[in-house]
């Protein structure tokens, strides 16, 4: 008994050490470290070509009232920004007809390099290797860097920015949408949101995406926005190819939005195809980044349905 009991402890002790082999070469196999990187000033919290209100946040849109009214209709949906139940819809995001051209324009280049691992030295007790990550920023990446506008590969090298408290993480949740509907019927989605005040919105298709850096209210409430996209789905067993434009997409902009629940309605002008949808609404910072969480572990704003269209 002793002579088993014995060799299951060296066993196990044997097995012990791999794992922890095992997960310390993850960081040994990183690239070696590289020259300190500069850091990129933040972006200001105002920028131009903007719709969003450049006053004090959770103030009503300026721009609103030159707003077209209503979604349109599944043969001919609205092309510019609308009014949908009192906020301001941005057709595909802001991406005006004919931006698509931008794809292709020069990135502004950048040193061919490796990303450098970063320079923590401290280890968690029982983390056999300390952290080491791959970079922090672009100037060691050898891709073009970002410059706004809807492109790829690219490096984008803006900051993070502010990231608020866990309870005043943003979060959102489709309270309201058919189990199914006919072809081209137009429907509605009802979405609430907490802590999410909705006055920032930078137009990707005019070079604002992923161009300014995530800003909270004095409250410590992310300013942004939220999207909702419809897609039709090839199958259910797989994920779905991500390059396609969605069938129906909108950004929502209407200045309201707090530390309170409320609730807003997305109208859906129809969809073509029959088939299963997947309608989708998701939070954006000013720069469309879904925000920041201050845990791992707490979900991001987002919610999905799926819808019969018959």
């Amino acid at each position: 008994m002793i002579a088993v009991l014995a060799t299951l402890g060296v066993f196990g002790a044997i097995v012990t050490v791999t794992q922890v082999s095992n997960a310390g070469t993850w960081g040994r196999n990183r690239p070696s470290a590289a020259k300190p990187c500069p850091t990129a000033p933040a972006p200001a919290t105002s920028a131009p070509s903007t719709s969003a209100p450049t006053g004090a946040p959770g103030t009503a849109n300026p721009s609103s009232s030159a707003a077209a009214e209503g979604p349109g209709t599944a043969a001919k949906p609205q092309t510019r920004s609308y009014h949908d139940h009192g906020a301001v819809q941005h057709p595909g995001d802001g991406q005006e007809p004919g931006t698509l051209a931008q794809r292709g324009r020069p990135g502004g280049g950048g040193a061919n390099c490796t990303p450098s691992p970063g320079t923590s030295s401290s280890s968690a007790p029982g983390n056999p290797a300390a952290l080491e990550p791959l970079g922090a920023d672009c100037s060691d990446s050898d891709l073009q860097t970002h410059d706004g506008f809807q492109n790829g590969p690219r490096c984008v090298g803006t900051a993070f920015g502010e990231v608020g408290a866990p309870e005043q993480n943003p979060s959102l949740l489709i309270t309201q949408a058919p189990n199914s509907v006919r072809v081209n019927q137009q429907f509605t989605l009802r979405v609430s949101t907490r802590n999410l005040v909705r006055d920032r919105f930078l137009p990707a298709g005019q070079g604002g995406y992923y161009k300014e850096s995530s800003f909270l209210t004095e409250e410590g409430l992310v300013r942004g926005h939220f999207h909702s996209a419809c897609r039709m789905l090839g199958s259910s067993r797989s994920a779905p190819d991500p390059a396609p434009v969605p069938a129906f997409f909108v950004a929502t902009e209407d200045g309201r939005g707090g530390a309170q629940p409320d609730t807003v309605t997305v109208t859906v002008p129809g969809l073509t195809q029959r088939g299963t949808a997947q309608c989708a609404v998701w939070a954006g910072d000013g720069s469309h980044r879904i925000p920041m969480m201050t845990r791992a572990n707490q979900v991001p704003a987002f919610d999905v349905v799926r819808i019969t269209v018959r």
